[in-house]
């Protein structure tokens, strides 16, 4: 049962949107009325994400863009505003779990690419993004974080760094534009069954058994289930909340 919320002629971005948070995200927005545009460094050939919202009859746009890359962010932003006029929201979702390794072993090019794509881009995401908001007079930015955002985990030094990063970030941002009515937060999902997930696990069910018992809750979360925060903290639901990181992790964090 899919709470109502208004997103009627409003527009998102859904930056990591052909799979996983993203995916689910996109679909979510959809469902209320919103037009999508899907932005991701690779098209899904076979347009999943892009069919799954046509079929629920939601509009939808993909545009390609590397994060990283300045570049194709600000046209990422441009080609939203000459499609449909306008940006209310934004879900900055697209990340990389990098290369496991200890921190002496973390090579520098594994840093600057998971910091570049997890960190730097939701920076440039929002940079471009705020200025459209602000010629609507308010919009709502959810970026995505991690537990590992508000945790260490050994083996993952610029994961964790990055997400850290995105919070801090999160909460600056907010903090700028608190006055005008934009509101900026964070979500910090848990262990959720999604592409990264399988590629950690290599879905070995000893492996994938073992995260569910890091959860408290006994199980891995749903992508749909971190989408339906997304989209409650860009509702007008949530007008009183910003500058929060908010964890979707199944009690993870409260161990």
């Amino acid at each position: 049962m899919y709470t109502t919320y208004d997103f009627e002629n409003k527009v998102v971005i859904v930056t990591g949107g052909s799979f996983g948070i993203g995916q689910a995200t996109a679909v979510a927005f959809a469902k209320r009325g919103a037009k999508v545009v899907i932005a991701d460094w690779i098209e899904d050939k076979s347009h999943k994400t892009i069919q799954m919202i046509k079929d629920i009859g939601g509009e939808v746009t993909f545009i390609q863009c590397d994060v990283s890359n300045d570049a194709e962010v600000k046209n990422m932003v441009e080609k939203t505003i000459q499609t449909y006029g306008r940006l209310d929201y934004a879900f900055n979702n697209a990340g990389i779990e990098g290369i496991s390794a200890t921190t002496q072993l973390c090579t520098e090019e594994n840093w600057d690419k998971t910091i570049g794509i997890n960190l730097k881009g939701i920076w440039l995401c929002m940079k471009y993004q705020i200025p459209e908001m602000l010629k609507n007079g308010k919009g709502s930015i959810v970026n995505c974080a991690s537990i590992a955002g508000l945790v260490g985990f050994p083996g993952l030094p610029a994961y964790v760094a990055s997400k850290h990063g995105v919070i801090g970030l999160t909460k600056t941002v907010a903090l700028e534009f608190s006055k005008q009515n934009i509101r900026v937060n964070a979500v910090c999902p848990g262990v959720i069954q999604t592409q990264m997930i399988d590629r950690l696990t290599g879905k070995n069910k000893e492996a994938e058994k073992q995260f569910e018992n890091m959860e408290p809750i006994g199980r891995m979360g749903k992508p749909e289930e971190v989408a339906e925060v997304v989209v409650f903290l860009c509702s007008d639901s949530a007008s009183f909340v910003t500058g929060n990181a908010m964890a979707v992790d199944g009690g993870w964090i409260a161990q």
